[in-house]
């Protein structure tokens, strides 16, 4: 005679053995050699967590800003108007003081190249507007 085959139940597993998702997180290396290019001073390592904190936070809510103007403006990629946007509501870029000023005065010349769009004619170089 068969005998009808049931399925085992499937023991539970304890909560230890299962892994907590993590947010992707900016390199402490990279935070620190950026802070320490702008303070030129010993840093402790509580105020150096602190700000490795506020980092954290502050590029999420970039991020998470850049992607509602994004969705806002009907488009799934983030444009440059996007952030320009950005900076213009955190008040980095003004009618005084546009994108492209900000690129020239912080910005290594390999990034500038890609950024700031440069139309030759013979030996003449046009800035951006």
């Amino acid at each position: 005679p068969l005998q009808l085959l049931q399925a085992k139940p499937v023991p539970k597993s304890s909560g230890a053995s299962q892994r907590k998702m993590r947010e992707p997180a900016v390199a402490s290396s990279l935070i620190k050699k950026i802070f320490s290019h702008y303070v030129k001073m010993p840093v402790t390592r509580d105020a150096f967590k602190i700000v490795e904190k506020c980092s954290e936070r502050y590029f999420k809510q970039l991020s998470s800003d850049l992607e509602a103007y994004t969705i806002h403006a009907g488009r799934k990629t983030v444009e440059m108007a996007d952030l320009e946007v950005l900076m213009r509501r955190q008040g980095l870029v003004t009618d005084k003081v546009p994108l492209c000023v900000l690129i020239e005065r912080y910005l290594p010349l390999e990034y500038r190249k890609l950024l700031i769009p440069v139309a030759m004619s013979g030996n003449k170089v046009i800035p951006c507007k």
